[in-house]
């Protein structure tokens, strides 16, 4: 009994014919011999073609199936109606049966297309030309005909597919069912979508100038990597895409929550920027900003001075180490309660005793640099904002000082560390630092004076001395106060963009107290 316009039934038939057309030929052979296995004919066309011939398997050419040459240099060879309406007909419906039959046109029960390496040409750069001819035309239209109709079609565009398709042919009598059919379907529009929008950015991109240096569109592909318990809060729902996932990996613990995941990004940005650092680093940090760095000869050395700068922040915190984490640090750590600690690996007896707590994540890390053309988004009502991502590090060692008096050598290593870590703290961003580590740390603040005043505070309860301190401040001082106030603390070195008007009230003050101030010309903010 036919069905009826409005619905469309799967049908489960064995699959006779196949249409096999790649750019990407791994795994083709292997699934040619399979399909020919069970008695499906192959159809395909030029290099494709020549892969299964030469693998001694029997293939039909395109252009004898359809008896239309390929021409136009092949832009034109699978856009026929013998093609598309092999792929779309509805097997279910007499109209479309009676009319494939009237026409000539037989079932193509499956397809295996993968798209012209259009990513690949233009990353490694190209002419325009070479990158229009590398836009595929006819493989994205036999995909999206194959998908619309999966109800009967099988479609592949993911050689990791092909053995799960045979090996489900195997079970179902030459068959894949509708469910498989359905993933599948998916996995084409996802990939099509990604290569359109790819396309579009491409040429999108063509007008980018040093003025406006955006494209005119901004597509992300982007796969779900998990669902979350929540968001930032309970009654929100949250998901991950991309591949954070690949740059991490969960050695033990619960699954991550949103703010987890935004704290671990946190705590990666900052250690990228002590990478090159011969010495053991290890920062604290909470609420994804840095209650705590500290650098050492070894990683419990880093450990007890970051967590000395602010003993009660790390509770419930994020730890992250530059070098290995061993069993020394995984005993001093686990005297705290901590969500999340991060190494580029973990030394087994370490592992074997931080995996008693079943509530704290380990994560092993993957990533040293930033990526390169790294942007950042934020979304704002109605729209998106998008920017470079800050991966901007001054060499503050080679900052011309803006006082009388330049920066001792144990200053610059100190203006150096702060310099470091206080663009990954919360704006307004203060940080006073020695040699190796934090002494006081202070963000978050609607004034700058007060974000010094706070990282004084925070030393002071601790009963750390700021004599001969270096602060850094992530942007310039409006007002000398702030100077001010941190001189009298014990500073002696600062370090700070400038670009302020009063840039000179400010260097004057460093000057009358004989202290020394390194302007970097680039700001740090953090909202």
């Amino acid at each position: 009994m036919s069905a009826t316009r409005g619905e469309i039934r799967p049908t489960d038939a064995p699959i006779k014919r196949a249409l096999l057309s790649v750019s990407d030929k791994a795994g083709l052979v292997d699934l040619a011999r399979g399909l020919a296995a069970h008695g499906v004919e192959l159809l395909s066309t030029g290099g494709t073609a020549k892969a299964i011939r030469d693998a001694g398997l029997a293939v039909i050419e395109v252009a004898d199936y359809t008896g239309f040459p390929e021409m136009l240099d092949g832009r034109v060879k699978t856009l026929h109606p013998k093609i598309h309406g092999g792929l779309l007909g509805r097997r279910d419906l007499d109209e479309h049966v009676g009319a494939m039959q009237q026409h000539g046109i037989g079932n193509i029960d499956l397809v295996c297309v993968n798209l012209y390496p259009f990513a690949r040409v233009t990353a490694r750069g190209c002419t325009l030309d070479e990158a229009i001819e590398n836009i595929d035309i006819g493989g994205p239209s036999m995909l999206r005909s194959a998908a619309k109709n999966h109800a009967a079609v099988t479609v592949l565009v993911d050689p990791a597919d092909y053995a799960v398709v045979l090996d489900e042919m195997k079970q179902q009598g030459g068959a894949t069912t509708f469910a498989t059919r359905q993933r599948l379907a998916k996995k084409v529009y996802r990939t099509t979508a990604a290569y359109d929008g790819m396309i579009a950015d491409y040429l999108g991109n063509l007008a980018k100038t040093a003025e406006e240096p955006f494209g005119e569109t901004l597509h992300l592909p982007l796969t779900r990597a998990a669902h979350l318990r929540y968001g930032e809060n309970p009654h929100q729902h949250a998901a991950l895409y991309g591949n954070f996932l690949d740059v991490f990996e969960q050695l033990h613990g619960k699954e991550l929550s949103y703010n987890n995941i935004v704290d671990i990004d946190a705590a990666l940005r900052l250690m990228m920027d002590f990478a090159g650092d011969p010495r053991a680093v290890l920062a604290i940090l909470k609420h994804n900003t840095p209650c705590g760095v500290g650098a050492g000869s070894s990683v419990l050395d880093a450990y007890q001075k970051a967590f000395a700068t602010d003993p009660e922040s790390p509770f419930g915190g994020i730890l992250i180490a530059s070098h290995t984490w061993d069993l020394a640090l995984a005993q001093a750590v686990d005297e705290i309660f901590s969500e999340v600690l991060i190494a580029p690996d973990f030394t087994p007896d370490a592992l074997e005793l931080l995996r008693k707590k079943k509530n704290r994540r380990l994560m092993r890390w993957h990533q040293g640099r930033m990526p390169k053309g790294e942007v950042e988004l934020r979304k704002v009502v109605g729209g998106v904002l998008v920017q470079d991502a800050d991966a901007a590090l001054e060499d503050v060692r080679a900052a011309k000082p803006a006082t009388k008096r330049a920066p001792t050598a144990d200053e610059l290593s100190a203006l150096d560390f702060g310099w470091r870590v206080v663009k990954h703290v919360k704006s307004n961003a203060i940080v006073f630092a020695g040699p190796d580590r934090t002494l006081g740390v202070g963000g978050g603040q609607t004034s700058r004076v007060d974000a010094v005043k706070l990282a004084i505070a925070k030393a002071a309860a601790q009963g750390i001395p700021l004599a001969g301190s270096a602060l850094a401040s992530d942007a310039f001082f409006p007002f000398p106060d702030g100077v001010e106030h941190a001189l009298n603390a014990g500073a002696t070195a600062i370090v700070q963009p400038g670009g302020s008007v009063r840039d000179e009230d400010a260097v004057k003050v460093a000057d009358e107290r004989g202290a020394t101030m390194v302007l970097t010309g680039v700001r740090h903010f953090r909202h």
